[in-house]
């Protein structure tokens, strides 16, 4: 029975985590990257950073997924340390919340949940349906841990267990290494503190024990953002590691006065549950106030304890270079300068995911084509860097070329960032799909493929000199391209029909129909590829669109324009129109 019990724990315990992530997973696709944005734009100062991080991590219900999105922003220099630390102390209390929540008997309710979860994400679509998973999420939360809680009751007044438990009275530091210990294992802070609560209500621990498996459990859950994060990340180690020295701090120092404690909230409060919740958040509430006057001191302290290496910049390609934060407001000339250099980066980016993908054709190895995918997380990066970068710039400050400049290369950046995402979402997905099937393209069927991606590689070394060089609308190199793009596409397609007509006026034994079924899958692959490599053209074409210039604009850069003819009275000089028929084309 002892057996069957803990099998019975373990499923409750996966059933809670099971319901953080669909609560999660949830939020984010219901939000998407307007989650981001809104991180984004509320840090303004610790404070906001501080209300930020409450608010996400209550309704994510999880403070490791408020990190990983902090460290992201961070990681992409859109973040200073102070500020993302702020965000974690909120994110600390936040997760007070289901603890005060769950304190009360709520778990009638979970059934409700659970039953307009599943008719929002069976009957609606978008938005709504991923909230359906929000409110599945909850419910399996509140189920989890009423199971959780029924499990134990027979169990609280087992003389072997009071017996073990009684070893921990009055030594409170092993019960703050068996709170962390457990809240480790279990990946969950409200579990363990769930179980304190319940140990606390049937009078199997006193009250000072019970709060020290609760400093435990807040160690605990510091633990493991430190022990699965990167390790070659300076930025997110920095965060993580400041978190937890922060809770073991606090609970080193709160030991001598547990028994002061306990007392005093045994006196404020009678209800043992109540006690062991208030306590959890009055903990990190306090925290959040020792540290906010101090974090400016506590992010340079963490910057000497976790240097960033030298050699960092060269292993992270999606770091920008040359974006300079104090040309924006003295020259905005230079800083779109600045920003033109990082974006013809991501051509470069964009090359070495395409050769990773060529690469990836010619082997049975999935990891061949899979390299093409950190250099797509770095294109994001380095395009989300640029965007903030040239946001920053003053148009009472720059003048109105110098905006229109910029406008032109973001417009640049979201059509590269179009491309690269075919390429990780659609070409590398269908490449790694080949390789687990072993299944490689014969040279006639890869020729035209491998033909394409030479020509894509061209044009880009073409789109960065375009971008670098602003040629003239009538001297634009890849005018042309999409036709020979489009040419390889219908010659492939007519070739894999004439196979198909070949096979069926031509039959066969089983074995050879069996072959030709083969080379047909495998000519759908061709096809697919051919496809999606013209739609990334396409993108690139548009991409190498956006700097062309008009004659006013060379002659703001103080060039003449070669053999370009005088706009006629009345006839727009704007290249807007035929920019935008090249793209719906």
């Amino acid at each position: 029975m002892e057996l069957l019990t803990l099998i019975d724990l373990a499923g409750s315990v996966a059933l809670l985590l099971w319901g953080v992530h669909m609560v999660q997973t949830g939020v984010q696709r219901a939000c998407g990257a307007r989650l981001n944005s809104l991180l984004a734009r509320m840090l303004g100062n610790r404070f906001q950073a501080f209300l930020t991080g409450l608010g996400i991590t209550a309704i994510l219900q999880s403070s490791t997924a408020t990190g990983l999105m902090i460290t992201g922003l961070a990681a992409r220099g859109q973040l200073d340390l102070a500020p993302a630390l702020a965000v974690m102390l909120g994110a600390n209390v936040g997760t007070t919340l289901i603890v005060q929540l769950l304190s009360f008997d709520v778990s009638s309710i979970a059934p409700a949940f659970v039953l307009t979860g599943v008719i929002l994400f069976r009957r609606s679509q978008g938005a709504w349906r991923d909230s359906g998973r929000v409110f599945i999420g909850l419910g399996l939360i509140l189920l989890s841990l009423r199971q959780f809680l029924m499990l134990l009751s027979p169990y609280t007044h087992k003389p072997e267990l009071t017996a073990v438990l009684a070893s921990m009275n009055s030594h409170d530091l092993a019960a703050i290494l068996l709170g962390a210990a457990i809240t480790w294992i279990s990946h969950s802070s409200v579990a363990t503190v769930m179980l304190v609560t319940t140990f606390a209500t049937s009078g199997t621990i006193p009250l000072e024990t019970a709060l020290a498996l609760v400093l435990g459990a807040n160690i605990g859950t510091s633990i493991n953002p430190v022990m699965e994060g990167s390790r070659t990340d300076p930025t997110a180690r920095r965060i993580s590691m400041g978190n937890l020295l922060v809770r073991c701090v606090g609970a080193l120092v709160l030991v001598p006065a547990l028994p002061f404690i306990s007392a005093l909230m045994a006196r404020l409060e009678p209800d043992a549950a109540r006690q062991v919740a208030d306590f959890h958040t009055l903990f990190n509430v306090g925290l959040a106030v020792m540290m906010m006057p101090a974090l400016t001191q506590y992010a340079r302290l963490m910057l000497r304890l976790i240097p960033t290496p030298q050699e960092s910049q060269q292993s992270s390609p999606g770091k920008p270079l040359y974006l300079d934060r104090l040309l924006l407001d003295k020259a905005p000339q230079l800083a779109i300068g600045s920003a033109t250099r990082e974006a013809m980066r991501l051509c470069d980016l964009l090359g070495a995911m395409l050769s990773a993908m060529k690469d990836g054709l010619r082997t049975t190895d999935p990891n061949k084509a899979g390299a093409a995918r950190p250099l797509g997380n770095a294109m994001e990066d380095l395009g989300a860097a640029i965007r903030s970068y040239l946001a920053g710039l003053d148009p009472d400050t720059a003048s109105q070329p110098e905006m229109e400049r910029a406008e032109d290369i973001l417009a640049f950046c979201t059509q590269m960032l179009h491309a690269e995402d075919i390429v990780e979402r659609s070409i590398v997905p269908m490449v790694q799909k080949m390789a687990r099937q072993r299944i490689v393209l014969p040279p006639d069927l890869l020729r035209p493929v491998l033909s394409m991606t030479q020509q894509l590689s061209h044009n880009l070394n073409i789109c960065a000199t375009v971008l670098l060089g602003r040629q003239t609308q009538e001297n634009n190199p890849l005018s042309g391209q999409k036709d020979f793009f489009r040419d390889v596409e219908i010659e492939a397609t007519a070739a894999y029909f004439e196979r198909l007509r070949n096979q069926s006026t031509e039959p066969g034994s089983a074995l050879e129909q069996g072959d030709a079924a083969l080379v047909g899958e495998t000519a759908t692959y061709q096809l697919t590829l051919l496809r999606d490599l013209r739609r990334v053209n396409t993108h690139i074409v548009a991409a190498a669109s956006y700097p062309l210039v008009t004659e006013d604009e060379q002659l703001f850069l103080g060039k003449e324009a070669p053999n370009a003819p005088a706009p006629s009275a009345g006839e727009p000089s704007s290249v807007a129109p035929t920019l935008k028929a090249d793209t719906e084309s």
